[in-house]
């Protein structure tokens, strides 16, 4: 089963990251926000695409669990913040390589997508285990 949620993850996440990307780099082309608001705007723009796919394709809840959308929210505040600051550090540390805005957000994103499986598996979209038939 975790083997099918990782592989059902790994595909929401890339639609994700890709919103994500989108999104922060064309903020940035049009020179209409700073680095860290692009970056958190594409974020926010992506999680919200990631809980309902995650919420009803990965982890299968298809009616409300109660609980896991402020469980979901306190796991993405965690790991925007992750997200934006880990973002900010490597375009000030790979600043004079040609391609840094992608290599940090790459970097950023391996990270928080990390943190964001690991918080909606063991967390967000925990199965009660006494609630499950045998």
């Amino acid at each position: 089963m975790i083997s099918r949620e990782i592989g059902l993850f790994l595909v929401v996440g890339s639609l994700t990251v890709l919103i994500d990307y989108c999104i922060y780099y064309s903020l940035l082309w049009e020179n209409l926000v700073s680095v860290g608001v692009a970056k958190g705007i594409g974020f926010i723009t992506g999680t919200l695409f990631s809980y309902f796919a995650n919420r009803f394709w990965t982890f299968g809840h298809k009616s409300h669990a109660a609980g896991s959308a402020w469980r979901f929210s306190l796991l993405y505040a965690v790991t925007l913040s992750a997200n934006i600051g880990i973002n900010s550090l490597a375009v000030n540390l790979f600043n004079a390589i040609s391609g840094s805005l992608q290599y940090a957000f790459l970097i950023a994103t391996a990270v928080s997508a990390s943190l964001n499986f690991v918080g909606m598996k063991s967390f967000v979209f925990k199965v009660d285990e006494s609630l499950r038939l045998n």
